[in-house]
């Protein structure tokens, strides 16, 4: 397969499977614009409880908020936003399709593009004669700039007319750092979680979920003093690859790279990416960066409002630091489906499409049948599913053979089928079939729930 249609048999159980659907699909769809299906909304909740869960519930030094996605206009004008949030953007005269310049520059020299003014990118798209990669066309506009930032009008009169929608979800928790002073018991080092919406008018390659306009985002910012900043940084990463072990990523598909010093944002003094074996090519999954002091000192800047710390034993007052690592949400599900995604040949020489997922983040957990459509055998089914799904979220399905039956549960990456057959009538037990061993077990249904439990790790 080719880069691009790797990703096509993942694309299209996502589909068939209620994972993702096109956005506005009844009306031709919606570019870059995607929903969550009932098990793509269940795979993402599970992500984001289990965010809060590792990193807000389980630590001391940790609360989280849910800022708001419209932000005071000078808030973007401090963070820089305003004045440097900007892609380099090209058009084709010909056919009129819109391009990143320096991604068609990249694609000639195998490597990013950093450094180059608007003006060099624009002489060499046309020295080298670089085509459209629509129509093939070498007849380019000139390179410029466009600032990624959805704006709206604002009804109000007076002061700023014009509202923008968050490009990042990071500026909500610098404008409420100091409520979080005031209010809560936290001390230096703490950190605010945040998961929410962020939105970035931006060209896209079209590798599904990837890169969308938008997006959702798992984000920490971590005060520290400036002097703890490389130990800080060095744990926050560490958590972060223990983090991808959690939901079951591959290790050996998860790498680190590191931002040279001409490829750092402004605020930031160092910056190192975790990127991912995709189908298309290793590209970034999450971030950690040191912000430094950049952001209060700029919003202490602007709002002329105090945002130093005092440290309550030595009364010393100072502006801290941030080491800020980010979890992208829709990577990160795409980064899961590709990884547990599987096509296998069975013994008996028939395909499965298998999805498999940790049951830590798997959208459902159980599958319970009845071996055949018999009175007796689909009520007691019915009594073991509501047993079961007062704890997790379970399937009950009659419908067709039981090898159909599990072969669609294989592709939701459901990590145990319970199936009551007659034996059951006779002695209360059932039978569990393991997702990827596939091998089969009588349990009491007694012993089911914590047996379940035990195995696939889950709470109650």
């Amino acid at each position: 397969m080719s880069k691009i249609d790797s990703l096509k048999p993942i694309v299209a159980l996502c589909k068939r499977r209620g994972f993702v659907y096109p956005g506005s699909e009844i009306y031709g769809g919606f570019a870059n614009t995607y929903s969550y299906g009932p098990y793509g909304a269940e795979l993402k909740k599970n992500v984001k409880d289990l965010f809060w869960k590792t990193f807000v519930h389980e630590r001391e030094d940790m609360v989280g908020i849910d800022g708001p996605i419209l932000l005071h206009p000078q808030a973007w004008k401090a963070s820089g936003h305003l004045e440097g949030f900007n892609d380099a953007l090209i058009d084709c005269k010909d056919c009129k399709s819109r391009f990143r310049v320096d991604h068609l520059i990249e694609d000639v020299l195998g490597k990013e593009v950093v450094g180059m003014s608007l003006s060099d990118m624009t002489l060499f798209v046309k020295e080298k004669g670089i085509h459209c990669p629509k129509c093939g066309s070498k007849n380019f506009t000139d390179a410029r700039t466009f600032n990624l930032m959805f704006h709206t009008p604002m009804s109000k009169t007076g002061g700023e007319e014009v509202a923008y929608l968050r490009p990042e979800t990071a500026q909500a928790i610098f404008l409420d750092y100091k409520n979080i002073i005031d209010t809560m018991r936290v001390k230096i080092p703490f950190g605010i979680a945040q998961i929410g919406k962020a939105f970035r008018n931006e060209i896209t390659p079209g590798n599904f979920i990837f890169r969308v306009i938008e997006f959702e985002q798992m984000e920490i910012e971590y005060f520290i003093e400036e002097k703890n900043w490389e130990k800080t940084f060095t744990d926050w990463l560490s958590c972060m690859h223990n983090w991808c072990a959690l939901i079951g990523l591959d290790p050996n598909k998860v790498h680190e790279k590191e931002h040279s010093k001409e490829e750092l944002s402004h605020y930031s003094k160092r910056t190192v990416d975790i990127v991912y074996d995709f189908p298309f090519g290793r590209s970034e999954l999450y971030g950690i960066a040191y912000r430094t002091d950049f952001d209060l000192k700029r919003h202490a800047e602007f709002s002329k409002v105090p945002l130093e710390y005092t440290n309550p034993e030595t009364k010393e007052r100072f502006i801290p630091h941030v080491v800020e690592p980010t979890f992208g949400v829709d990577r990160t599900i795409l980064a899961l489906l590709c990884n547990a995604y599987d096509e296998e040949t069975l013994e008996n020489g028939e395909m499965r499409t298998v999805l498999h997922f940790s049951p830590k983040i798997a959208p459902v957990k159980c599958a319970v049948f009845p071996l055949m459509k018999k009175e007796a055998l689909v009520e007691k089914a019915r009594e073991v599913y509501l047993l079961l799904k007062k704890h997790w979220n379970t399937e009950y399905d009659e419908g067709g053979a039981i090898g159909r039956r599990y072969r669609r549960q294989d592709e939701l990456g459901t990590p145990y089928c319970i199936t009551i057959d007659f034996e059951t009538l006779e002695n209360q037990t059932v039978t569990i079939r393991d997702r990827d061993t596939l091998k089969q077990k009588r349990v009491a249904i007694g012993d089911l729930v914590p047996v379940v439990q035990e195995h696939l790790q889950l709470d109650l």
